[in-house]
């Protein structure tokens, strides 16, 4: 069992920067791919960005591309999300995820096996 803790949400303003922070207990996560997911009141949870268990490999969504920094530190078993230029779109609850293989990098939610409960980002205008 693997159990994820999100950290770093918070309100700011649109150009801000914030890290998000995901740390994993009960399992390392060295050997699995990780995700951040995103929802907005209302939406459908979407995919952000994804990161290979070795770090070696990165996939983001159009949306945050060039914005958006996904890393990972397997000592500390944290993965983080670097987010620049926030823009009020960006609102949602952030949600790591760790997934269920290390073949590809998945977009789909349903490939994803542990959630952790998600951090707030809130971005005025």
């Amino acid at each position: 069992q693997v159990q994820l803790v999100e950290s770093g949400g918070g309100l700011v303003q649109a150009g801000d920067s914030l890290r998000l922070s995901c740390a994993a207990s009960g399992r390392t996560l060295s050997s699995a791919n990780m995700g951040w997911f995103r929802q907005a009141p209302g939406k459908e949870r979407e995919f952000v960005a994804a990161i290979s268990w070795s770090g070696g490999r990165t996939y983001y969504a159009d949306s945050v591309k060039d914005r958006f920094t996904i890393s990972r530190d397997n000592i500390k078993n944290t993965v983080y999300l670097q987010m620049n230029g926030l823009k009020p779109e960006d609102t949602a609850v952030y949600y790591c995820a760790a997934d269920r293989s290390t073949a590809v990098l998945h977009s789909n939610r349903d490939e994803y096996r542990y959630w952790g409960r998600g951090t707030q980002v809130t971005v005025s205008s």
